[in-house]
C-alpha cells in the first residue's frame, strides 16, 4: 500500500429497530431470518470477516430466545472477533430516558456482552434524535474513547442528504466531542448516513457508477485517508455476495484498498492518522444549526401517556426500589440483583428511540404498556419486601404507651433530599386471620364490632398531627409467608392524609394511628387555613391568587417577585405526524385567556388547600378533509395546505391547584377530556425574566440553551427536550417548572419569556417513509398532566429550586408494621451527605463486591465539595459509572469539579 492510497473500510451491519412500523413480533421474525442468514454466510464465506450487531446486545437475547441451541456457534464467532457486541443493551433515545437509565443501559450491555467475548468499546449512537451533552464523560468513565453518531450536527439533512451549504459545525465527518466537564472523545459523524455502503453491486458497470458516487461523497467529509462505508441500513438483510462485490471494486479502483473491516480496525487506523485540524464541539448535539424541521424534537410530545408511564417506571426503579433494597441489604437482606436486572431490562425494552419517542404504529404501544406494567409490578414487589424487612427491625414499642391497639407505619423518603410532603396512606389494624373452615362474613363482622373509625395520628415523638381520616371499613387482605401457605385475613382500614414533616434525605420516619372509641379533636397550634381569601392560597413562602378566567398570579414572598397571568391553555392545529409538529398556515391559537372558568375550593385543611378550575374551550373537532388526502398521497408535511374543521367540540380541562403548608412550590394537576383530533394543547407560563438563555434538566446536567435559535432556523416552532424541569431566571427572579413525564417545552419570543409546556399532542400518522395510520396517537378520551411551579430569587437561588424539582416526582413509600421491639430507632438516616450545587442521582448495590454505590453530579461549572457523614460508611472510594472498584480512597469529603459525575463506593 502506497502512502497516498486511501483505505475503504466496509463495515457490515444492520440497524435493528426492535419495533417500529411493524409490531415487535413481526420485526422479531425478520430478525431470526437475518441472523440465520448471517450465520450461514459466515460458514459459507471465509472472506466475510465481521458483522456489527448495531451496538446492542438485546439482538442476541431476541435471537437466542428462539434458538437457544445456537449459543455456542455465536460464542465462537465472538471469540474469533467476527461478531462485535455491546456496549449498550438497547439503542435508546438519550433525552427521553433518565440519566440512570442511560447508565444501566451501559452496565447491562457490558455485562451481557462480556458473557460472549470482548466488549465493543464504541459509543454507538447511530440514530438518536439528538445527543446528550454528557455523552463524552459517560463514555470516558466506561473506558470508551470514540463515539459514532448520525444526528445533531449540521452536516446531515432530511433523509440524511449531505448539505452543501457553508457554516457546518464541522467540515469533516470526524471531530472532537467534549462534555461540559472537559472530557472528550473522537466523534465520527455518519455524514452520509449509516447506509452509504449498502447493497454494493457485483456487476462491473453498476459497480462503477455506484462507487464513483459513494467514494466522492465520503471523501467530501473525510479528514484522513480512512474512508467509512456502512454496508447496511434499517432491518437490512445480509449482503451475502459482499466478498464478490469487494473483489470487483478492487479491480475497478486499484488506487484504493477495499477492506471488509470492523469498527476496531477502522477507529485504530483513523486515530493513527488523526488530523490536528479537527473542530471541537461541546455539549449537546441537537441540530440547532439546521433549518429546525428535522430535529425530531416533537417526538417528546407524541403519545405523552407513554412518557408518563416511563417516568413512573424509571422513578420507581432508580429512586425507590433500588435505594430501599440497598437499605435493606445494609441490614442483612440479600440484594435482589437478578430481579432488579429483569425489571430494568423489561423497562429498557421500551427505550429504543422509535418506541419511547412515540413514533411507531399503535400495536407497539399496546405491548409497551404491558412491559411497563410488568416492570413496575416487580419494582413494587421488591420495594414492599425491603420496606417490610426494614420496618420489622424498627422499635415501635413506644407507641403502645398510647394504645395497645396502635397501628404503626413507617414512611420512607428515598429522594436523596430532606423535605416535608403531604401524603396519603392506608393503615390496617386489628388483623383477623382465617382459614377455609371459617365464615369470612362472620370474621368481617367481628373485626367491625371490635374496632373504631375514630382516633388520632402521632409522629415518632408522640406529637399529634393534623390529618384527614377516611374510614374504609373492613376489607380482605392476605400475606404470603416464606414458610407456610397463604394467610387470608380481614382488617379495619383507614385512609390518612397528612403532612410528614421533614423526613431524612435517605431514610424513614415513624407514625402511628391511635384508634379511639370517640372522635378526637386534638388541638393544633398550626390549624390556620391556607385559604386567605375566596380564591387565594397562601403559606409562609407563597401566595397564589386565581383570576376569573382561571389564570393565576404567584407571589414569591422571599424574592418579593410576582409572576402574573400563569396557567392559560393554548390550543392549535397539528397537521404533522408523530415525529414533527406542523401548525396549519393560517391557524390562529385558541386560548382560555378572558374565558369564563368555574372555580371552587375542593380542599381546605391546615396542611394543604386546593382550588379546582374548569375550562370549557370550543375547538375544531379535527383537521379538515384535505389532510386525509395529503397523508394518503404522502405529500411532504411542509407542503400540506390542510386547515382545521369548522365543526367545534368542547375541550374540557379540569385543573387542580394545591399548596402545601411547607411547600416552596405550587402543585398543578390537569385532566384533559379530549374529543378532538389533529391538535396540540399547551400550558402558558410567563416568567417576565430578562434572560437570553434558559436551563433545561437533561442527562446528568442542567443544560443551558439559547432562547432564540440560530439564523439557519426556519421552523416557526422551537420546541426542546427536558427531563424533569425547565428554568428561566435573571439576577432578581426565577421560575422553575417541574413535570412528571412532560418532556417538551418551548420558550416563546413574546416579550415575556413565556414557558409553554406541551400537555397533549394529537396526530393520526406515523410519518417518515410510508403511510402508517396511528389512530391511537390522537389520544382521545381522558388525559392527565402534572407539574409544579417553583418561584425563587434569581440566579443565587436556582440550585435550591432544582432540588425541589428533583424531589417533586419521587413518591414516598409507606408500610404498616406491628408493635414490637427492634434494633432501629423510630427515625433514621442511612446516607448523610451535603454539597452545594450537587444533584443526587442513585443508591444501589454493586453486584460483584456488594458495596453500596452512590452517585451525584455537579450542576455548575465551578467546583464544590461533597461531604459524606462518617456514620454512613467506614470506607469510601471514588468509582465510575461502571462501578469499578476505586483505588482512590476518600475520607468522607470529595472535591467535585465543575459538571462532574461522581460515583462513590461505600463499604462497611
Amino acid at each position: 500500500m502506497t502512502a497516498s492510497k486511501r483505505v475503504v473500510h466496509v463495515i457490515s451491519h444492520t440497524h435493528w429497530d426492535r419495533e417500529w412500523y411493524m409490531p415487535y413480533e413481526a420485526h422479531h421474525v425478520k430478525l431470526i431470518e437475518t441472523m440465520d442468514t448471517l450465520l450461514a454466510t459466515f460458514e459459507a464465506d471465509p472472506d466475510f470477516r465481521s458483522f456489527y450487531l448495531d451496538g446492542q446486545t438485546i439482538i442476541l437475547d431476541d435471537y437466542l430466545q428462539v434458538y437457544p441451541e445456537k449459543r455456542d456457534q455465536i460464542q465462537q464467532l465472538c471469540d474469533e472477533g467476527k461478531l462485535s457486541l455491546g456496549p449498550w443493551y438497547i439503542l435508546q433515545d438519550e433525552f427521553l430516558t433518565s440519566s440512570e437509565a442511560n447508565v444501566r443501559n451501559l452496565q447491562i450491555g457490558h455485562r451481557d456482552a462480556k458473557k460472549f467475548g470482548p466488549i465493543s468499546k464504541l459509543g454507538y449512537f447511530p440514530d438518536s434524535f439528538g445527543n446528550m451533552g454528557q455523552a463524552a464523560q459517560l463514555l470516558r468513565q466506561a473506558g470508551i474513547d470514540t463515539a459514532v453518531f448520525g444526528r445533531g450536527v449540521k452536516a446531515t439533512g432530511f433523509n440524511n442528504r449531505v448539505e452543501d451549504s457553508s457554516g457546518l459545525e464541522s467540515p469533516y465527518s470526524e471531530l472532537i466531542w467534549e462534555a461540559p466537564d472537559g472530557s472528550s472523545v473522537l466523534g465520527i459523524l455518519f455524514a452520509n448516513w449509516y447506509n452509504n455502503g449498502m447493497e454494493i453491486p457485483v456487476d462491473p458497470a453498476k459497480a462503477k457508477a455506484y462507487w464513483d458516487h459513494r467514494l466522492a461523497r465520503v471523501e467530501q467529509y473525510a479528514s484522513t485517508s480512512q474512508l467509512l462505508l456502512m454496508n447496511g441500513c434499517d432491518h437490512q438483510p445480509i449482503q451475502t455476495n459482499l466478498s464478490e462485490a469487494l473483489r470487483v471494486a478492487r479491480e475497478l479502483y486499484p488506487d484504493y484498498e477495499f477492506v471488509h473491516s470492523n469498527f476496531d480496525d477502522y477507529v485504530s487506523a483513523l486515530q493513527a492518522e488523526q488530523s490536528s485540524r479537527l473542530s471541537h464541539t461541546k455539549g449537546e448535539l441537537r441540530g440547532q444549526q439546521t433549518d429546525g424541521w428535522y430535529s425530531l424534537v416533537n417526538t417528546a410530545s407524541a403519545r405523552v401517556y407513554i412518557k408518563q408511564l416511563n417516568q413512573q417506571n424509571q422513578t420507581l426503579l432508580e429512586k425507590v426500589a433500588e435505594p430501599i433494597s440497598t437499605l435493606a441489604h445494609q441490614l442483612g437482606k440479600p440484594y435482589p440483583h437478578g430481579l432488579m436486572q429483569y425489571a430494568w431490562k423489561t423497562l429498557m425494552q421500551n427505550h429504543p428511540h422509535d418506541s419511547i419517542c412515540g413514533c411507531s404504529v399503535d400495536e407497539v404501544y399496546q405491548e409497551m404498556k404491558t412491559r411497563f406494567a410488568k416492570s413496575m409490578e416487580v419494582g413494587k414487589a421488591l420495594t414492599s419486601e425491603s420496606a417490610k424487612f426494614i420496618s420489622a427491625k424498627v422499635n415501635t414499642s413506644s407507641f403502645s404507651s398510647l394504645s395497645e391497639t396502635a397501628a404503626p407505619f413507617i414512611v420512607f423518603n428515598t429522594s436523596g433530599y430532606e423535605g416535608s410532603s403531604v401524603i396519603t396512606v392506608e393503615v390496617e389494624w386489628s388483623h383477623r386471620f382465617f382459614d377455609q373452615s371459617e365464615d369470612p362474613v362472620a370474621i368481617a363482622g367481628l373485626v367491625q364490632d371490635r374496632t373504631h373509625a375514630h382516633g388520632y395520628l402521632v409522629n415518632a415523638e408522640g406529637v399529634r398531627l393534623d390529618c384527614t381520616a377516611k374510614d374504609l371499613g373492613v376489607r380482605f387482605g392476605y400475606e404470603l409467608p416464606n414458610d407456610r401457605f397463604r394467610q387470608p385475613y380481614m382488617a379495619r382500614v383507614i385512609q390518612l392524609t397528612f403532612e410528614t414533616g421533614a423526613l431524612p434525605a435517605m431514610g424513614y420516619g415513624s407514625f402511628a394511628w391511635i384508634p379511639s372509641k370517640v372522635e378526637e379533636h386534638a388541638p393544633s397550634a398550626s390549624a390556620a387555613s391556607l385559604l386567605t381569601a375566596p380564591h387565594t392560597l397562601e403559606n409562609r413562602y407563597l401566595k397564589l391568587t386565581v383570576a376569573e378566567d382561571g389564570s393565576y398570579a404567584l407571589y414569591d414572598k422571599r424574592s418579593t417577585q410576582l409572576f402574573a397571568n400563569l396557567g392559560h391553555y393554548e390550543n392549535v392545529g397539528d397537521i404533522g405526524n408523530e415525529y414533527i409538529f406542523k401548525q396549519p398556515v393560517e391557524d390562529a391559537a385558541l386560548t382560555t385567556s378572558g374565558s369564563r372558568a368555574d372555580i371552587r375550593i375542593i380542599e381546605d385543611t391546615p396542611y394543604r388547600a386546593a382550588i379546582e378550575i374548569v375550562h370549557r374551550l370550543m375547538i375544531p373537532e379535527s383537521a379538515d378533509e384535505l389532510l386525509a388526502e395529503e397523508v394518503r398521497t404522502m405529500l411532504e408535511f411542509r407542503q400540506r395546505k390542510a386547515g382545521r374543521s369548522d365543526t367545534l367540540v368542547p375541550l374540557v380541562i379540569v385543573t387542580r391547584l394545591s399548596l402545601e403548608r411547607e411547600s416552596k412550590g405550587v402543585h398543578v394537576h390537569a385532566r384533559i377530556e379530549n374529543q378532538s383530533k389533529d391538535h396540540r394543547v399547551r400550558v402558558l407560563l410567563p416568567t417576565d425574566t430578562a434572560a437570553d438563555s434558559h436551563f433545561a434538566d437533561s442527562i446528568f446536567e442542567v443544560a443551558e440553551r439559547q432562547n432564540v435559535p440560530t439564523k439557519e432556523w426556519e421552523n416557526p416552532s422551537n420546541c426542546q427536550h427536558m427531563q424533569s424541569f425547565i428554568d428561566l431566571h435573571d439576577g432578581q427572579r426565577g421560575l422553575t417548572v417541574a413535570g412528571k413525564g412532560l418532556n417538551e417545552y418551548e420558550v416563546l419570543q413574546d416579550g415575556r419569556n413565556t414557558i409553554a409546556v406541551t400537555l397533549l399532542r394529537s396526530v393520526g400518522e406515523l410519518g417518515d417513509w410510508g403511510v402508517f395510520h396511528t389512530p391511537e396517537a390522537q389520544c382521545l378520551g381522558a388525559n392527565e398532566a402534572e407539574w409544579m411551579l417553583i418561584p425563587y430569587d434569581g440566579a443565587a437561588g436556582r440550585f435550591e429550586a432544582y432540588r425541589e424539582a428533583y424531589r417533586f416526582p419521587i413518591p414516598h413509600t409507606a408500610v404498616g408494621t406491628g408493635l414490637h421491639d427492634g434494633e432501629l430507632p423510630l427515625t433514621k438516616e442511612f446516607l448523610k451527605w451535603s454539597g452545594d450545587q450537587l444533584a443526587f442521582s442513585s443508591l444501589k448495590i454493586n453486584e460483584e463486591r456488594g458495596d453500596r454505590m452512590a452517585r451525584w453530579y455537579n450542576l455548575a461549572a465551578t467546583g464544590t465539595s461533597l461531604a459524606i457523614h462518617p456514620d454512613t460508611a467506614s470506607q469510601t472510594y471514588v468509582s465510575n459509572i461502571m462501578e469499578d472498584e476505586g483505588s482512590e480512597p476518600i475520607k468522607h469529603t470529595l472535591q467535585v469539579e465543575g459538571f462532574k459525575i461522581v460515583t462513590v463506593g461505600l463499604s462497611g
